[in-house]
């Protein structure tokens, strides 16, 4: 195999490797945006009376282990008005008929 083979080719497994690990946490986020709000349904929060507090709702300063996506997404679901705070600083489902983000 030529060098420039060789050179083709590894930058095609580096673009990849990119991709797949996009695909990977595109996969966790949206794993983390269903579990959030299957919490918030079956804690039953859907107005800002009924709000909850969520442990995974602040970044540890010294995480150990895995990664932890639950933070973000709820930063993103806050962003994207599908989940709101209340004053009291919890967090409550905007839409009780929210199921799936495929479509998102």
């Amino acid at each position: 195999m030529s060098e420039t083979s060789q050179i083709i080719l590894g930058i095609c497994v580096l673009i990849l490797v990119y991709v797949l690990t996009r695909r990977f946490h595109g996969w966790k986020i949206k794993r983390a945006y269903m579990f959030i709000i299957k919490d918030l349904k079956r804690l039953e929060a859907f107005d800002p009376s009924s709000a909850v507090l969520l442990s995974y709702a602040k970044r540890g300063l010294f995480q150990m282990g895995t990664r932890d996506y639950r933070p973000n997404a709820l930063e993103h679901l806050v962003a994207g008005d599908i989940v709101g705070r209340a004053d009291s600083g919890g967090y409550y489902l905007k839409n009780k008929d929210v199921g799936s983000l495929d479509s998102q």
